[in-house]
């Protein structure tokens, strides 16, 4: 077992600002991307948290992504507003174009945003919760460098992990919100397995061989698998489509082309989806939601996705987190800058 320390909220965002500015990124997108990493850790999504922020810091550092891109917001149709990132940070990109989408989908009924060039190493759920506070029902999708096989593939990369989020707001509690890789495993489970010394299941992923083990250290040098078999390779290649493709971003491949080993995120593509229910003439959307919820929930064993994340949520309000220490040392020497 690893040592631990226990870091209040407030603690994880000013020390992942440190860190974030004394490997060059601006105040601006430094503190977009520490908000992300308090909010993971937050809700309980450790691999998402400041376990990240390393592999924020080294690519900083090796100029692999800029710390001072300023997102260029586009207009490029009613219903479509364009982020041109920079190969920046993607929070503060998301943060950029986030009021233009609300707007264009309360005009509009429905409306997209397009990013591309932003280095996006971050879980989704909050490019979509967000919306959903705001009464839009949104979905998210993102791709990566190369990890995961086709379905079939034993060995070639293709697709990132390419995850997905869908929220929908409901009437006086939390948005629902998923957020899922279409991946068997995200990258980051497998990456605190490794480094926990835990075993991998079956279903993450082959070794650099085409084997089956239960290694997470060997799965990294090989390949990561879709869940589901062919339903979710297929998933991974429709959010490849939507995210790289019709936004002009990198691909998977082309990300792992150009990665140049820093551990950190590379440029990729990211759409963000948004819909008003009352522009679909659905006043009663929500109450409809709540029944359909009502009728899962009649089993004691459903939960909604995305409950534990919000029973974290409040308890790590007023308990902390708690960290390995030697993960938190890393972070804290990053932050005390060059000597």
């Amino acid at each position: 077992m690893h040592k631990t320390i226990n870091l209040s909220l407030s603690d994880i965002f000013e020390l992942s600002v440190d860190a974030l500015l004394a490997s060059g990124a601006n105040r601006e997108n430094a503190e977009a991307v520490a908000a992300v990493v308090r909010n993971a850790d937050r809700d309980g999504c450790t691999s998402h948290g400041i376990f990240r922020v390393p592999g924020y810091c080294s690519a900083l550092k090796l100029g692999a992504v800029n710390g001072h891109a300023k997102p260029e917001l586009i207009d490029q149709a009613p219903s479509i507003v364009r982020i041109e990132a920079s190969n920046g940070l993607a929070p503060l990109a998301v943060e950029a174009g986030r009021p233009s989408l609300i707007k264009k989908a309360k005009d509009q009924g429905i409306a997209t945003l397009a990013i591309r060039n932003s280095a996006h190493f971050a879980a989704l759920w909050p490019d979509t919760e967000p919306l959903a506070d705001d009464g839009l029902v949104a979905m998210s999708f993102v791709n990566s460098r190369a990890f995961v096989a086709p379905a079939g593939g034993k060995r070639r990369r293709v697709f990132g992990t390419n995850p997905m989020s869908f929220a929908v707001p409901r009437s006086g509690q939390p948005p629902m919100v998923f957020d899922q890789a279409s991946s068997a495993a995200a990258r980051g489970e497998i990456m605190l397995a490794a480094r926990d010394g835990h075993k991998a299941l079956a279903e993450w992923g082959l070794g650099p061989d085409g084997e089956e083990t239960d290694d997470p250290a060997e799965i990294l040098k090989g390949v990561q698998l879709p869940f589901g078999g062919y339903k979710g390779g297929a998933i991974a290649l429709m959010v490849e489509i939507l995210a790289a493709l019709l936004t002009g971003g990198e691909t998977s491949l082309e990300a792992e082309r150009s990665y140049t080993g820093h551990g950190g995120p590379s440029p990729a593509g990211h759409l963000i989806i948004a819909m008003d229910p009352k522009r679909f003439g659905q006043e009663n959307f929500i109450n409809r939601v709540e029944l359909l919820f009502e009728e899962m929930l009649a089993d004691p064993e459903v939960r909604l996705p995305g409950d534990r994340r919000l029973a974290m949520r409040q308890k790590t309000q007023t308990q902390g987190v708690d960290i390995p220490e030697i993960l938190f040392q890393e972070v804290r020497e990053i932050s005390r800058g060059p000597k």
